[in-house]
């Protein structure tokens, strides 16, 4: 549970010392002031990076040569520090990591926003990147693994288009490469493998009690290594992949069919429909991984009344940890919440935070 946090020069907050509830914590205000920098500052204590770009000197505030960010979590406190031109600074009680790798799953935390519509609309990078975030936080040795293949990826793809016209391509060399990605890509297909055949059950649930079981969705996890052996593979479209110039076989090809009853998603769904979708997933990847800290950035547009209840009933009770929520509208939240003394409503203007 994250009990305080403290931002400086962070996008557009400037200074900040806040201390949240145990259960819920709402952010309120109108567009473009702060309330999703704020939700980004927490996932960055959890990730090491902001949701919403790779380039750490974006996330200090204009005008300002470095920004700073820390969270106390009771046992432990995280802080980040980002100075322009310089690598970022990320401790756990004022000891540098090693890697940061090392960090990932100490404090197991989702994040559901408007961009999560990037599950249906965008390509299957999107998809995977959803599976790796869940199994990531679980499972230390499938982020290595998926470090490692991600790195001899790169490296065959580079020496597929290096040698694309040579007369005699470098088969020992792609050969070793082939050989050293197998066993990685091995582990991450049955991590996948199983990770779904075990979320299921949670997705097909939350989906339900979220639209009252108006519809019936299916996901299935595809991946080419549930019909061959990526070694032949590999040795088979060899020559192909010299003229494509990259590797059209393994992990990295991997997707998730998302249906409602036969039919795609993303051609049958209405607005509502694939917004349920895709929350019903995340929620359910909160329950997978057993209360994380929960950041819900402005998920009430697009669903109808009902569906916002029955969302807002369920991350409320005991199945779900912490969680933060940001919206444009008091009353509606007031309207929407329990009544608590484990609740607390910040409003934020301008990225002052009151």
């Amino acid at each position: 549970m994250l009990k305080s946090l403290n931002i400086l020069n962070y996008r557009n907050i400037r200074e900040a010392s806040l201390e949240f509830a145990p259960k819920l914590n709402c952010f309120v205000g109108l567009n473009g002031q702060g309330k999703t920098n704020v939700l980004d500052a927490i996932y960055l204590l959890s990730f090491a990076k902001s949701a919403f770009t790779t380039q750490d000197s974006l996330n200090i505030t204009h005008g300002e040569e470095m920004a700073m960010v820390q969270g106390n979590y009771g046992e432990f406190t995280i802080s980040c520090g980002l100075r322009k031109g310089i690598k970022k600074q990320f401790r756990k009680d004022k000891k540098d990591y090693p890697r940061l790798i090392d960090h990932i799953g100490l404090i197991p935390l989702v994040m559901i926003s408007p961009s999560d519509q990037q599950l249906i609309d965008e390509g299957s990078d999107e998809r995977r990147r959803f599976m790796d975030v869940v199994i990531s936080q679980l499972d230390r040795k499938y982020l290595d693994c998926l470090t490692k293949y991600n790195a001899l990826l790169k490296q065959r793809n580079a020496l597929l288009k290096q040698y694309a016209d040579a007369p005699a391509p470098p088969d020992d060399l792609l050969e070793v490469l082939e050989w050293q990605m197998v066993e990685p890509a091995e582990y991450i297909f049955h991590a996948r493998t199983y990770f779904f055949e075990t979320f299921e059950p949670y997705f097909a649930k939350v989906y339900a009690q979220i639209s009252g079981s108006a519809e019936i969705p299916q996901l299935r996890y595809i991946s080419q290594l549930q019909n061959r052996d990526l070694r032949e593979a590999y040795v088979r479209t060899r020559q192909r992949d010299l003229i494509l110039g990259w590797t059209s076989q393994g992990i990295h090809k991997d997707d998730l069919d998302m249906r409602l009853g036969e039919y795609p998603l993303k051609q049958v769904g209405s607005q509502g429909q694939q917004r349920t979708f895709v929350l019903a997933m995340k929620l359910a990847q909160a329950l997978y991984i057993g209360k994380p800290i929960l950041l819900l950035d402005d998920i009430f547009d697009r669903l109808d009344s009902e569906r916002v209840e029955r969302i807002v009933e369920m991350v409320q009770s005991e199945d779900f940890g912490q969680i933060f929520i940001t919206d444009t509208d008091r009353q509606h939240l007031t309207d929407i919440l329990k009544p608590s003394d484990t609740a607390k409503i910040f409003h934020v203007v301008n990225g002052q935070i009151a």
